[in-house]
């Protein structure tokens, strides 16, 4: 090695120690200044919490039940399951912070259909686990916040082809979701029975209390995803029922609040939906968005049959540009 070649790595050595140093003290300076923007306000509290709550145990409860059915927390792989689970879903911070936010807007939809049909309302945190309460697909092409396959849909009622894919209706959805778990209580005559089904099938239940001869699911051996599926709805019920207790803290503005819309019904088929949408005051990607089973950019109607178009009005009905006209 040359004279000239040391001098340069010499040098180079004193340039990164210099960077190293300075994003050193960038970053101190930037956790003291998060921390000032923090304190005295409500993020101050958040924050803290938030790093405060890594270095706390999860208090599990003494009682608990899923739709009046006591869940044996007496028993040790019970308590271990379910803790497991809450430590899980708690500690999903962004996700389950937005999965929270999302329940005022879309439990209020759903808890009247649930009580129309009979359907238990612990059955909404099943919705959650299926879909965080979105329309999400899945790589099996399960649809919906409730995650029906083409087929099962179809078996419950659900209209699905190229221009409507009522899986993406919340509404009727959940009205199939209803349809499905009663029919599972029928059979199990237990609502833990009929939620575990949900994931795996009534068959597989089936087979397995004939094939190990116990009735209860908690007895029940059962595939992995089976096996933690209850226990990751009753932790999503003990978040959501107590949010502030796994540290997470909303403001009342917040939460998402339910859309605002006006129904229109149409008994005539619809050429071109961006037609409609202009006619209606609004634009295309709005009407997709409150209609995501409009799969189409037309709808056809046949003599006799309607369907139910939602409309935003008040602050949801509005739109960044203006709307061009033919």
């Amino acid at each position: 090695m040359t004279q000239s070649d040391s001098q340069k790595q010499s040098s180079l050595a004193i340039i990164l120690i210099g960077v190293s140093a300075a994003i050193t003290f960038s970053l101190a300076q930037s956790n003291d200044e998060q921390n000032e923007v923090y304190e005295g306000t409500d993020r101050e509290y958040l924050y803290f919490d938030s790093i405060d709550h890594f270095t706390h145990d999860i208090e599990l409860p003494e009682t608990m039940t899923f739709c009046g059915e006591e869940v044996p927390l007496d028993l040790f792989y019970v308590r271990e399951r379910l803790e497991r689970e809450i430590i899980v879903n708690s500690y999903r911070h962004s996700a389950t912070l937005l999965l929270l936010k999302r329940t005022t807007r879309w439990f209020p939809v759903m808890e009247p259909l649930m009580e129309k049909y009979g359907l238990p309302e612990d059955f909404k945190y099943l919705a959650m686990i299926e879909s965080e309460l979105t329309n999400a697909v899945s790589p099996s092409k399960a649809v919906g916040f409730w995650q029906f396959l083409e087929a099962t849909g179809k078996q419950y009622g659900l209209e699905i082809n190229k221009e409507v894919d009522m899986r993406y209706n919340v509404e009727k959805e959940t009205v199939a979701a209803c349809k499905y778990l009663k029919e599972s209580y029928r059979k199990f005559g237990s609502w833990t029975a009929a939620a575990a089904a949900f994931n795996c099938g009534n068959g597989r239940i089936t087979k397995s209390q004939e094939e190990q001869r116990v009735d209860s699911y908690y007895d029940m051996q059962l595939p992995e995803e089976t096996q933690r599926y209850v226990f990751r709805i009753l932790a999503l019920k003990l978040i959501t029922e107590n949010p502030e207790k796994y540290g997470y803290h909303i403001s009342d503005s917040g939460w998402y609040q339910p859309y605002e819309t006006k129904t229109v019904t149409v008994t005539e088929s619809i050429p071109n939906l961006v037609d409609f949408a202009y006619e209606q005051g609004t634009n295309y990607k709005m009407l997709k968005y409150f209609n995501p089973w409009l799969r189409s950019n037309s709808l056809t109607i046949s003599a006799g049959n309607s369907y139910e178009i939602k409309i935003p009005t008040g602050n949801y009905a509005k739109t960044h540009g203006k709307m061009r006209s033919l």
